[in-house]
Formats: C-alpha cells, structure tokens, sequence
C-alpha cells in the first residue's frame, strides 16, 4: 500500500480509539446516568466498529470506502458532539478536548479520502457479482458502467442505512422515559419503532436500484426521506424536547443532506459515444 493509504489505515485506528475515549470521559463526568444516556452513548459506541469495518474496506482497496468514511465521519461527529454538551452549563474540559481532537480525525480522513490522489487511485475496487459467461459461471469484480453516478449513490445508499437506526435511539430513549409515568404515549413509541422497522426494509429495493442507476429509485429515496423527516423529527420534539430535537435529529437531518445530495442525478453525457476499438489495417486495405 502507498504510504498515504497506510496513514489512512492508521488514522482510522486512532478515530476508532478516540471515539470509545470520548465517550468514556463523557459517561464520566456525565452529572446523571439514565437509560437515555446508555442508549445514545453504545450508539455512538458502534461507530468504532465501524471504523475497523472502513479499515478492512479500506485494506481491500475498495470503492465504497469513500461513502462509508464520509457518512461514518459525518454522523460520528454528531453523535458524539450531542453527548458532549449537557442540559445546562458548558461541557467539561476533558470531554470538550476529546470532541476536538475527535472532529480533527474525521476532517483528516475525509479529506484523505476524497483529495489525496493516491488514496483515491487505490479505492478503485468493486464487489465481485456472479455471472454467467462463455466459459460458464463464475464470480467477477462488478465495475459499475456509470462510476460518476456509481460514486454518489454509493453515498447516497450508506446514508440512508443509517435512516432506520438513527430512529431506533430516540424511540429507545422515549421508551425509557414513558414506560414508568406516560404509559399513554407508550403506543405512539412502539409505532414510532416499527415504522423504522418498516422504513429499513422499504429502503432496500430502492437502494438496490439506486445503485444500478435507475432514476425512479432516486425519486423513491428523496420522498422516503421526506416522509422519515416528517415523522421523526416532530416525535423528536415532542416526546423529548428541543434538547432531543437537537441530539437525535441532527444526525437523522446530516444523514438526509448526504442521501439527497448522492441520490441526485448525474448530467448526462448523451450525444458523445466512445468509438469501438479499430482493427489495424494490414497492407491489403491499402491497396486502393
């Protein structure tokens, strides 16, 4: 590997590490340790397992890992940047250092990802596909015939796996709060969790088609997307305040930017066709 795509490799590790550290100092010196703060804090937790799944994509050379690092460094900072801040007052120093040096480790693998040319020339690899040729069947690396648009819908398809479980932690922290005092909202809740359920398989399809480049699949995506928003960010709101308006639907809203942008056609490029490749002439053709 280029040096640089080692430096990847290892910046990754330390993101991984400093995403568990951040989220040990701020369960610390959190002032209370609710059912709420478990759900958010092994959330973000997660995102270090993510991380090591980048880097094995990343070890691999594969292309996907542009999208997965941008919406893993994306949502990470959201996730973890929620946590920090408390209900009153200013966040502790410890957990404040952590959240900086953390946010400075996403923008670098970013920016690796996306603006050094040697790291860009290594993530070339696609998934192998089975199929069917002269010589019979067999499996072959799957190189998509549009990577313009191959390239921002698969961004677009990692944001929007995180749709269903970026609803899950909210209505698992309104659970918490509505299973002791507010039985009566408790049906509105258990709705909210199958309609992510519902929402995650919905977007199967879709994304499955995203990919192949079919233009109704953005469509399908950009009205899921508005009706996720719709639905999400009011029971934010009123089952958990500004404050969980603020910590649960901005990573569902960065989420959505992200899709959105990927799921965007891609200007066509009709009227310019590549020409076949020409045999060589040999001396009979020119011989008038």
């Amino acid at each position: 590997m280029p040096p640089t795509v080692r430096a990847l490799v290892a910046l990754l590790y330390t993101t991984a590490a400093a995403t568990v550290a951040v989220e040990l100092l701020n369960w610390a010196y959190a002032p209370e340790h609710g059912f709420g703060l478990a759900v958010r804090t092994g959330w973000a937790m997660l995102r270090a397992f993510g991380f090591l799944i980048l880097v094995w994509h990343v070890h691999r050379g594969r292309a996907a890992a542009k999208p997965l690092g941008l919406i893993l460094a994306v949502t990470t900072v959201f996730a973890v940047g929620r946590l920090i801040v408390p209900r009153s007052g200013v966040p502790p120093l410890p957990g404040a250092l952590g959240f900086v040096l953390l946010t400075a480790c996403c923008l670098a693998v970013t920016v690796l990802l996306y603006r050094v040319p040697t790291v860009g020339a290594h993530l070339v690899r696609h998934p192998n596909r089975l199929v069917i040729t002269r010589d019979g069947i067999g499996w072959q690396e799957g190189a998509p015939r549009r990577p313009a648009a191959a390239a921002r819908a698969l961004a677009a398809r990692a944001a929007a796996f995180t749709y269903a479980p970026l609803m899950v932690v909210p209505a698992l922290v309104s659970l918490g709060q509505v299973v002791p005092d507010q039985l009566d909202r408790l049906p509105v809740v258990v709705l909210w969790l199958v309609f992510a359920v519902i929402v995650g398989n919905a977007l199967l399809p879709i994304l499955i088609f995203l990919i192949r480049g079919r233009r109704w699949a953005g469509v399908a995506l950009f009205v899921v997307t508005l009706v996720v928003l719709a639905v999400d960010l009011p029971l934010c709101a009123w089952l958990l305040g500004v404050d969980g308006l603020v910590r649960d639907g901005g990573p569902l809203l960065a989420a959505a930017a992200v899709a959105l942008w990927g799921a965007r056609p891609v200007p066509s490029t009709t009227g310019v066709r590549v020409p076949a490749p020409r045999a060589e002439s040999t001396l009979a053709d020119t011989v008038p």
